[in-house]
């Protein structure tokens, strides 16, 4: 099994890299954070790898950190999610984010991944909540104000037409307030925008 490449970017794709080691091109396949964080082709770039094997396959997954890796692994192991579905996933949202997603049990934020309909999302949380505790800890915010009230705050200010990050942004600057009713608020968070 190929755990590690040392090597240099030779090319890049839209969902893989090819690493020169010593002559010979090994094509990676990588999320889209990774493949975006990769120095520029001709320079010097390490990543952890999956190595997949099947009767008519081989192909290897890369990583930028450990922690990547890691959910990686804990996604193949989920039902009907391969390597490319958990690539997916990866593609759509941040390991720690994912983690918070799990751990809250928000599905619908699990959704708008693409390529994860309800069902997916529903057994993501069910099969990987244990799993991904330590992680969602380190994602968990600052303050223990709670999401669901600022996520929703979020969702209002786009309903009103403002973009998603001016929305979140507004939601995240009343997080010590969080614990106040939605309608007001909404209205702080108005006022915020407005200037």
């Amino acid at each position: 099994m190929i755990a590690r490449l040392a090597g240099l970017v030779a090319e890049k794709g839209e969902d893989h890299a090819v690493v020169d080691v010593g002559g010979i091109g090994y094509r990676v396949h990588l999320s889209q954070p990774t493949l975006a964080s990769l120095p520029p082709v001709g320079e010097k770039v390490a990543l952890r790898t999956y190595t997949h094997v099947r009767q008519d396959v081989l192909q290897l997954f890369g990583f930028a950190g450990e922690e990547e890796e890691s959910v990686f692994h804990e996604l193949m192991g989920v039902k009907n999610v391969g390597p490319r579905a958990a690539l997916n996933i990866l593609s759509g949202i941040e390991p720690r984010d994912l983690a918070r997603a799990v751990a809250d049990g928000d599905v619908a934020r699990l959704t708008r991944v693409p390529g994860v309909g309800k069902k997916t999302a529903e057994r993501l949380v069910l099969e990987l909540k244990e799993k991904l505790v330590a992680l969602a800890r380190a994602a968990a915010p600052r303050s223990q104000a709670p999401r669901g009230a600022l996520e929703q705050l979020a969702q209002a200010l786009t309903g009103l037409g403002y973009k998603a990050p001016q929305a979140e942004q507004a939601a995240e600057a009343l997080r010590d307030r969080a614990d106040r009713p939605l309608d007001e608020l909404l209205r702080e968070a108005l006022k915020l925008l407005r200037g």
